[in-house]
């Protein structure tokens, strides 16, 4: 796959080749936002599903130290656990 440089105020970019179908639909879907260009919301998307997984690793339990116990508890108390 080639890869096309750009040197821009924001920095180095290099090109990514997507489908005609994919970029089609996400001109259309520009077009109803507020984005300027396929490319600012494409880096938005991908900044949002990378930032996402970075701050996946420091995610919040999904139970209280509390509500953990309740549940241990219970599945103790049916069996499921020692």
């Amino acid at each position: 796959m080639k890869e096309e440089e750009k040197e821009t105020e924001e920095g180095e970019k290099k090109a990514v080749f997507l489908p005609a179908e994919l970029y089609g639909r996400i001109e259309e879907r520009v077009h109803a936002t507020e984005f300027r260009s396929v490319e600012e919301y494409v880096t938005f998307v991908l900044e949002e599903v990378l930032g996402g997984e970075e701050e996946g690793e420091e995610e919040e339990p999904t139970f209280s130290e509390e509500e953990e116990e309740e549940v241990k508890k219970r599945l103790r108390a049916l069996g499921y656990l020692e």
